[in-house]
């Protein structure tokens, strides 16, 4: 582990802890910076992706990088599609864009759209740095 991980790990641990501990709680990248999902409506922010995408994935938190998918299929997915259901029960299918769905549901379209997608039972994950 890098130094700059283990200090993401001391400065937020706490937040990660209470992520792994949410149904739904993620971290996703885009090209924004980051946003970890801890919590049924709470949210950290940064721009040190890198740093806390490696800190997040030893942890075992899912992560969605979405910043290498091109911007039109960002767009698609993040208007037309479902949201995260973080610390709440998702809605029943059909998803479309204002439901909640499932992480792995999510997930999988960002997958398809080819983001890299880690930590998420039933999709298989790259190695860091693929």
């Amino acid at each position: 582990m890098r130094e700059s991980d283990n200090r993401v790990l001391q400065h937020y641990g706490d937040y990660i802890t209470s992520a792994l501990q949410t149904k739904g709680g993620h971290l996703s990248i885009g090209r924004g910076g980051f946003t970890l999902h801890f919590g049924r409506g709470a949210r950290l922010s940064g721009y040190d992706c890198e740093s806390f995408k490696a800190g997040c994935i030893v942890a075992g938190l899912p992560v969605i990088d979405s910043r290498m998918v091109a911007f039109e299929d960002v767009v698609r997915l993040a208007v037309h599609g479902p949201m995260v259901a973080v610390g709440e029960e998702a809605s029943p299918p059909p998803y479309h864009a204002l439901s909640f769905a499932p992480l792995s549901v999510v997930a999988q379209a960002y997958r398809a759209a080819g983001a890299e997608v880690f930590n998420i039972p039933g999709l298989a994950s790259p190695r860091l740095g693929e």
